[in-house]
């Protein structure tokens, strides 16, 4: 049986972050394409909100609690989200993808803003069928907040650890992780301290390449390599190809 695959998809990827609820169709397709040549691996998809959710996340305070006062938030967001993932999930299957969606916010449970539990027995499953869950960040409701927001990162380093991926790559508009306008090409828990992450131009209200790397950093300490890439060497990720990104990884595996 072939390996796992996890694949996120970025936000700023897919859509157009500095204009609400526009897909960047041109991107989308050529991923389409590029999956659907490798329809054969056993692949789990996760996609960011982009510009579908992070300005009704940021407009309703998803983030710090849902309470009476900003209740409809969770239909709206998710609406906006739900709406993104229906677009994907179209693109992927045009390009030959036997692709099918999956909302976290009906499996999914949070504490305090950070993700405690998903069903995955479905996911494991769907893969077993030749069929690629396509996951998204979503809001979720939450035993300390009520309802807050599960970025895809999230999802990615949670998927990675219970679900035992060893290959896992973030698709971006970066060629990798950048200091001084060149790719770092090894991250571990040892020198990440010495990064410096500039935060977003636009509202990301789940924390942006920041938040990518500390997500990804805790796989590393699980013992988990992830590898981050420009979205145009998707297929060289999927060929286990050199893709000139980033690779974020424990001590002493620094290939």
């Amino acid at each position: 049986m072939s390996e796992m695959v996890l694949l996120k998809l970025g936000g700023s990827v897919i859509t157009r972050k500095d204009s609400a609820g526009v897909i960047d169709s041109h991107r989308l397709s050529f991923l389409a394409d590029v999956i659907g040549a490798r329809q054969e691996r056993r692949m789990t998809i996760v996609h960011g909100a982009g510009s579908f959710g992070h300005p009704e996340a940021s407009r309703y305070r998803i983030m710090e609690g849902v309470g009476a006062e900003n209740i409809g938030g969770v239909y709206i967001t998710h609406s906006a989200v739900r709406s993104l993932n229906e677009k994907v999930v179209d693109a992927l299957r045009s390009g030959g993808c036997e692709a099918v969606g999956v909302h976290p916010l009906s499996g999914a449970f949070a504490c305090d803003g950070r993700l405690v539990f998903l069903e995955c027995r479905n996911l494991a499953k769907m893969m077993d069928l030749g069929i690629v869950p396509v996951l998204h960040g979503d809001v979720v409701f939450d035993g300390e907040r009520g309802a807050t927001i599960i970025s895809g990162d999230q999802l990615v380093q949670y998927l990675g650890r219970i679900m035992g991926f060893r290959r896992i790559g973030l698709a971006t508009d970066v060629p990798g992780i950048l200091d001084n306008g060149r790719v770092i090409p090894v991250i571990t828990p040892q020198n990440a301290g010495s990064l410096t992450l500039g935060d977003a131009l636009v509202p990301d209200v789940t924390g942006g390449m920041r938040g990518k790397v500390m997500e990804m950093l805790e796989l590393a300490r699980a013992g988990i390599r992830s590898e981050i890439f420009h979205v145009e060497r998707t297929g060289d990720f999927l060929d286990e190809k050199p893709h000139g990104g980033t690779i974020i990884t424990g001590e002493g595996d620094d290939e």
